[in-house]
């Protein structure tokens, strides 16, 4: 709720409560147009199926770029 006649405060694209959702549709249009256009790969690790894939994969990413913060540590 806002005071009547105080102006209403800047808009920014970097503000996050004025972005929308982004949709599981329009994250696979990214994906996609990324690996055609730049040879990215983006994986949701859940998606993939084979267990040892699945292992083989999240083993690379956490030696690239560390241990993802909101992994369970199995209590250690």
């Amino acid at each position: 709720m806002s005071i009547p006649g105080v102006p209403l405060p800047p808009r920014s694209s970097l503000d996050r409560g004025s972005r929308s959702a982004i949709t599981v549709a329009e994250m696979e249009t990214l994906r996609r147009r990324v690996w055609l256009q730049q040879g990215v790969v983006s994986l949701h690790l859940e998606d993939i199926t084979d267990p040892w894939l699945r292992q083989a994969i999240q083993n690379e990413a956490v030696r690239r770029w560390g241990p993802r913060q909101q992994e369970k540590t199995h209590g250690r």
